[in-house]
């Protein structure tokens, strides 16, 4: 999540996965949240790079790279689970 501080870090892992959990019908908590959000940072990091895009830096673009990420994880992780 590049041009964004610590604090608003937090804040977009937790809205994406909120963001990701109601797209997907799932109801998670705040951590859960926060956790999908931040391992779909990762995740949408690794899907820009691959794709070869070059998203702005800031809040609005790393929180859509952060919610595909996450709904991405989400959909996985419920293939594996069977949901």
């Amino acid at each position: 999540m590049t041009g964004v501080g610590i604090f608003a870090t937090i804040i977009i892992g937790i809205l994406a996965g909120w963001i990701a959990s109601r797209t997907l019908g799932r109801s998670h908590g705040l951590i859960i949240n926060l956790i999908v959000g931040l391992i779909g940072s990762w995740i949408g990091a690794i899907l820009v790079t691959t794709f070869n895009l070059d998203p702005q830096p800031g809040f609005i673009s790393s929180l859509v790279v952060s919610t595909v990420g996450a709904i991405v994880l989400l959909f996985l992780l419920g293939l594996f689970r069977g949901r």
